[in-house]
């Protein structure tokens, strides 16, 4: 896939590889199609998913390998 970035899991501190992508963006400063990426490994990926959601910004969920 060729990336040139970090592949670990965006929680703080944690250093396990990414298995998760979530998309999201937020509405006030990103435009409607904008998609940011935050990365989860297995064990974080509910929690910032859920943290993402309640503020609305959450878009979808994809396995990391599905990122296009």
């Amino acid at each position: 896939m060729g990336w040139d970035v970090d592949t670990q899991c965006s929680a703080k501190g944690c250093r396990a590889s990414a298995v998760w992508a979530l998309h999201w963006n937020n509405p006030k400063i990103h435009e409607a199609d904008r998609r940011k990426i935050w990365l989860a490994c297995a064990e974080h990926r509910d929690s910032l998913g859920t943290f993402l959601d309640l503020r609305g910004f959450l878009r979808e969920v994809t396995p990391f390998g599905a990122i296009s």
